[in-house]
């Protein structure tokens, strides 16, 4: 197979589209002249700015389609996609109803997805990979890319926009950026939880992401950043910090793509299944620091940590912040 015209179906969501990126990039060095185009939600094409792997960007204007009315819309657009691409190749990454319709779009064209595909799109696919659920998130689409014949040896590629500066005023010394809301069931941290970590962490601290931490005092190096910056902003600031601590989340895997100066907290999910994808990161879960992707992480029991584990995750980053 030597297709010219490559068609990526990955519209969501944060973590899923930077997991998707070794996939793209391992595609690329296969097909080096094909044209890639990627479909994705409008609220994460800012991710793929000036990818080289990827030649264009399909919106999938997910918001539009919300209401009585949805699918109406959606079958309007869904009828003038072949305006808008025309692929001689759809991998669809994403195994949900709605890429499977877009994928039947395209009439005779081959579609090639993942055997965990779901709520029906396995009935568009002209080509099954099989992947096991156990398997990281990374590797189980880096197998749809090897199917094709890809490289997928090595360290995966993960190709993110350099961002753009926030309009805030961020510390001069070198800061940890902490990322403390997730919209998963008892991920976040508690407040106080955050204010053992920044108290006890010596270093300016930036808090990131969505969601709101409400303090009774805010320490003096704590700069609140939560809801005030956009997804271009983000990715800038995780570029640049010193250490990045993170519940288990897509900024997580977000700053997992951009550095290996990580510890993420997992509280119930598997590290090993969903936790960094990135030699020399860290993930805490069950009480114990460890290494990403180590074995034993699995096994850790659940434990939604509280102001004397953050206070411990903030004694193990000090010395590694002075020789980040």
């Amino acid at each position: 197979m030597n297709p010219s015209r490559i068609l990526i179906l990955k519209p969501s969501s944060l973590g899923d589209i930077v997991h998707t990126l070794p996939a793209v990039r391992a595609l690329r060095s296969k097909f080096p002249d094909a044209h890639i185009t990627w479909m994705v939600n409008s609220e994460w094409s800012p991710l793929l700015e000036d990818n080289p792997d990827i030649n264009d960007i399909l919106i999938f204007p997910r918001a539009d389609f919300r209401g009585p009315s949805g699918w109406l819309r959606f079958a309007r657009w869904r009828a003038d996609l072949k305006h808008h691409a025309t692929p001689d190749l759809i991998l669809d990454f994403q195994g949900l109803l709605r890429t499977g319709l877009v994928a039947g779009a395209f009439r005779g064209v081959p579609v090639c997805g993942l055997s965990d595909a779901r709520e029906g799109s396995r009935f568009f696919q002209t080509r099954t990979v099989q992947v096991s659920s156990s398997a990281h998130a990374v590797e189980r689409y880096l197998a749809l890319a090897a199917s094709l014949g890809a490289e997928i040896g090595g360290a995966p590629v993960f190709n993110l926009p350099a961002g753009r500066a926030p309009d805030a005023v961020l510390p001069a010394a070198p800061f940890v950026a902490l990322h403390p809301i997730s919209r998963g069931h008892h991920k976040s941290l508690s407040p106080e939880a955050v204010l053992a970590f920044c108290r006890t962490v010596e270093h300016p601290v930036v808090l990131v992401g969505r969601g709101t931490v409400n303090f009774a005092s805010t320490p003096a190096n704590i700069v609140n950043l939560l809801d005030r910056t956009s997804l271009p902003e983000l990715i800038w600031l995780l570029h640049r910090a010193a250490f990045i601590v993170s519940v288990d989340s897509g900024p997580m895997h977000l700053a997992a793509a951009a550095t290996d100066r990580l510890l993420g907290i997992h509280t119930w999910s598997d590290p090993c299944r969903v936790g960094p994808y990135r030699p020399g990161a860290h993930v805490w879960k069950g009480g114990e620091i460890f290494p990403a992707l180590d074995p034993a992480s699995s096994s850790a029991p659940t434990t939604v940590p509280g102001a004397h584990d953050t206070e411990m995750m903030a004694r193990w980053l000090r010395p590694r912040i002075t020789t980040a």
